[in-house]
């Protein structure tokens, strides 16, 4: 393991007014996506409409540090021949991988989910390196309900974090390490700050139990927010200030960044919350975006499967990421969001 270049390639995801685009959606996914759009979901029209975002130079070059990209498109060819690997490295980006495959009932534990995937990870892993692949990516699916999170749940899944973190240093990967606390339901923002909380100091045990670098890696974790169904939302200043205390209680100055996952807020909400904690400054790590939805609904629905449509989906694109990239750095505002729409 050459932990200089690992460090080089975490450092270079967080880097300043950048941030990564979650470009992982699974087949199933997508086509939900495409459904709301009236488009077919077909591995041409998947591999057109990825194409168009990684050709959107402005957004690209200057707003996304890397894509993370599904097991299909990482082999894909745009219509040129060109691989879509290609496209994102002349674009200045990084392309990135999402190594697991899903999640399935964990026993005994009803309710409650553990990720598959760790089996043949090494080869795979070897792979995608090939490929071009420098940082990967494994998401965990924690929920609150009740009774649950159990500690079980939390354990199986923080070692399961852990152990593909270990396997991607070990393959020269920087593994994005994801444990998302999911939103989904009727508690509020202090009941998710207590399972987060619960949730990020096992996986940090368990990195280290494994021997991971920190300084190698990148973490992608969930706000302190109130769930979908809670009838009181805590205001953005409060998600802030609550997600930046949570954070500096758990992880490590070691660790070169933090990039968020959107967990189904809304395109402005994901950008006004991560540029609320960028004001609040003084951070021992980068905090930026690793957003799928809140950073393509609004390019999807401008695309809309028309080739005529490209630019307009393009200039979508670059629109989110450009705010999006300056709430990484605590310039954002909602006149500039009006302003550019």
């Amino acid at each position: 393991m050459n932990l200089t270049e690992l460090n080089k390639v975490a450092l270079a995801m967080v880097a300043p007014g950048k941030g990564i685009l979650a470009a992982d959606e699974s087949t199933g996914t997508i086509k939900k996506r495409f459904d709301a759009i009236k488009v077919e979901s077909t591995e041409d029209s998947r591999r057109d409409y990825r194409e168009m975002l990684f050709r959107a130079k402005e957004a690209m070059s200057q707003y996304i540090s890397g894509v993370i990209l599904y097991d299909e498109t990482i082999w894909q060819n745009a219509k040129d021949g060109t691989p879509l690997v290609k496209l994102i490295e002349q674009a200045g980006s990084i392309p990135g991988i999402k190594v697991d495959e899903g999640t399935q009932a964990l026993p005994q534990c009803p309710g409650e989910l553990v990720t598959a995937g760790l089996d043949k990870l090494a080869e795979r892993l070897k792979k995608y390196h090939e490929r071009g692949a420098r940082f990967a990516k494994w998401r965990a699916v924690i929920d609150i309900g009740h009774g649950i999170p159990t500690m079980t749940a939390i354990h199986v899944n923080a070692h399961a974090l852990a152990r593909y973190a270990a396997l991607c240093q070990a393959a020269q990967i920087v593994p994005i390490v994801e444990p998302e606390v999911l939103m989904d339901g009727d508690n509020d923002i202090d009941r998710c700050y207590e399972v987060t909380q619960r949730v990020l100091n096992k996986v940090f045990q368990e990195l280290r139990v494994q021997r991971v670098a920190l300084e190698g890696m990148v973490l992608k974790p969930n706000m302190a927010i109130s769930g979908k169904k809670c009838p009181k939302q805590a205001p953005v200043e409060e998600v802030a200030e609550k997600t930046v205390r949570l954070l500096k209680a758990c992880v490590p100055a070691a660790v070169p960044g933090i990039a968020f996952l959107s967990g189904g807020q809304s395109d402005e909400q994901a950008t006004a919350h991560l540029d609320a904690m960028n004001r609040i400054g003084h951070l021992p790590w980068g905090l930026t975006f690793s957003y799928g939805r809140a950073l393509q609904a609004a390019p999807q629905k401008a695309w809309s499967g028309k080739s005529e449509n490209v630019a307009a989906g393009q200039r979508a694109f670059s629109h989110r990421a450009r705010m999006n990239g300056l709430a990484a750095k605590g310039e954002w505002t909602s006149e500039l969001e009006k302003k550019a729409a």
